[in-house]
């Protein structure tokens, strides 16, 4: 299992000398952009990467395999979430954006609007565009220091002819993890106009103490029959790279469509990558908790330099994932990313790639060693002073 001290020790030059697009799409930066984390991965994916190249399991994905990936995070999710999935409604496809194509393509009305909560996940509204779909918008609203859905303006949405609601939990970029309660009211929305949500879950190992990640799908009956869950171990075990994610499909039609139509998504998913995840699955839990209690840290630390330093940036420590959503529109920067790039030398992502209501916002990804972490927090300090 990973030390405190030896997350610790993990230099620039050393992510530097792998050539990731975090370390590498901006030289002399430091990468703060990408959804990964600067850790590697647990031992048991490693040896089992191992194993694949040297058995010679690298050919397309066997059946035999996918029954063992559908076996692994079923138990995985029963252990980790209280969900009993069945195992042949588990899925496997290359990553959650292949399953959303699919999802849009194939399980809801030819043209429909699409409904999207935003701030939102950078890539949602342009791929749904390039597929012919208005996009929906429905900002967040804050209550009580908390991002929370907007049911009325939900309700609005589907009213105006959307289909589908994209619903992410733990949310990206904003870290919300999202309340048996919400959900439900969320539900009774969609309920009351026969919609369809995909529920992207793909942050949801990533939790910290004092929440627990609900799937969306098993809140009730109702919402197992109209949800598609795209997940992957690809975030919390930080091998996005392998290509290998799963859907669950609790809904009986959408599994009969699924495997009428769709199962060449999942042609395109990689060998290697779902020996991966059944590793992450099966053994890769203490790997994991180790790594959340260091992202805990690197949260805490966060909040406590802004509060101190920086009492002018907004942001609520997330509650899931390592992103962390900071508000800089005291600031009066038109492009905060840029500016931040050009005078601080970090880079990371601009709130308006994720939509209108993230302009003046930054999104800075925490999963990285604590001396970095605060040499980011320095940076950021003395460019904004």
């Amino acid at each position: 299992m990973p030390t405190e001290s030896e997350l610790d020790a993990i230099t620039i030059d050393q992510l530097r000398a792998v050539p990731s697009e975090k370390w590498s799409l901006f030289p002399g930066l430091i990468g703060a952009f990408v959804a990964e984390m600067d850790f590697g991965t647990a031992p048991a994916v490693r040896r089992a990467l191992h194993d694949a190249v040297d058995t010679g399991m690298l050919g397309y994905l066997p059946g035999p395999t996918v029954a063992r990936m559908q076996e692994a995070y079923t138990g995985f999710a029963k252990r980790r979430f209280g969900w009993s999935v069945d195992p042949e409604r588990v899925r496997p496809v290359p990553d959650v954006l292949a399953a959303f194509e699919a999802t849009v393509r194939h399980l809801t009305p030819e043209g429909s609007p699409v409904i999207l909560p935003t701030p939102a996940y950078m890539p949602f509204a342009p791929l749904l565009r390039d597929l012919g779909r208005d996009v929906l918008t429905v900002p967040l609203v804050r209550e009580a220091g908390r991002s929370v859905h907007d049911l009325d303006a939900l309700d609005a949405a589907f009213a105006a002819g959307g289909r589908l609601l994209v619903l992410v939990n733990p949310h990206n970029p904003t870290g919300r993890v999202f309340e048996r309660g919400e959900l439900a009211a969320v539900a009774a929305v969609v309920e009351k106009h026969g919609g369809r949500v995909f529920a992207d879950e793909i942050h949801a190992p990533l939790v910290y103490a004092g929440r627990a990640h609900v799937p969306y799908a098993s809140v009730s009956a109702a919402t197992a029959a109209h949800t598609v869950t795209a997940t992957s171990a690809s975030k919390a075990w930080n091998v996005p790279g392998l290509k290998a994610a799963q859907l669950v499909l609790t809904d009986d039609d959408a599994a009969d469509v699924w495997q009428r139509r769709c199962i060449w998504t999942e042609h395109l998913t990689a060998t290697p990558g779902v020996l991966a995840s059944i590793a992450a699955y099966d053994d890769g839990e203490d790997w994991l908790d180790d790594v959340i209690g260091y992202l805990d840290g690197n949260r805490r630390i966060m909040a406590d330099h802004l509060a101190e330093h920086l009492p002018a940036v907004g942001h609520t420590p997330p509650e899931g994932t390592y992103l962390a959503w900071l508000d800089l529109t005291s600031y009066g920067l038109d492009r905060p990313a840029a500016w931040l790039r050009e005078h601080a030398g970090i880079a990371l992502t601009d709130g308006r790639h994720c939509g209108q209501a993230g302009r003046g916002h930054v999104r800075l990804t925490l999963a990285t060693p604590r001396p970095i972490l605060r040499e980011i927090l320095t940076r950021l300090t003395e460019a904004l002073a």
